[in-house]
């Protein structure tokens, strides 16, 4: 037996296809929604069901002649949905936020520790990622002393020029295995 006449009862029937619509929203809405947490989850589906079977039975179980409308049934779905887009809207953010967070603990031009080459190295300890955009100190020989040649090495013969770090290794005029020099010409 179906109770839904539209010509002879409108109101009711409304009502019951309102129940029937907000309970369905309401149970798609906890079923599908996976970011509000279980306990509101749980609610919508709870509340959506008790929606759906009360419209099927008015709808289809319900034999009395007079019924009475709660108009204030409506206010639960309306308020549940807004605190479910609530929930969701406040999770995407927070979820935002901690991505934000986890972005700016990396900060490449931040100031870094100047490197010590006498530092012992620890495999276990945590290392920085390699930054390429990192500031690297500008390269300075360091001046040292010159290295006194070894005990037995060779030495140069009288008046030839010391060894100068950055020039050209002049060759010896008595050396047969030096290498050729190209001519010279005069200038002019």
């Amino acid at each position: 037996m179906n109770n839904l006449d539209f010509s002879a009862d409108p109101l009711f029937s409304w009502y019951v296809v309102a129940l029937a619509l907000s309970g369905a929203i309401l149970t798609v809405f906890g079923a599908v929604a996976g970011r509000m947490k279980a306990g509101m989850r749980v609610l919508n589906i709870v509340i959506g069901l008790g929606f759906l079977g009360y419209a099927y039975y008015l709808a289809f179980v319900y034999d009395g002649v007079t019924y009475t409308i709660f108009y204030k049934v409506f206010i639960l779905p309306v308020l549940m949905i807004i605190a479910s887009v609530k929930a969701l809207v406040e999770r995407s953010n927070a979820k935002q936020q901690q991505a934000a967070q986890a972005a700016a603990a990396f900060d490449p031009n931040a100031p870094q520790a100047p490197f010590n080459p006498n530092a012992q190295f620890n495999p276990n300890a945590p290392q920085a990622p390699y930054n390429p955009n990192a500031p690297q100190a500008p390269y300075a020989p360091q001046p040292g002393a010159p290295v006194p040649p070894p005990a037995g090495a060779p030495v140069p013969p009288q008046g030839a020029a010391p060894y100068q770090p950055g020039l050209p290794p002049q060759p010896v005029a008595d050396n047969p295995y030096a290498q050729p020099q190209p001519p010279r010409h005069p200038a002019g």
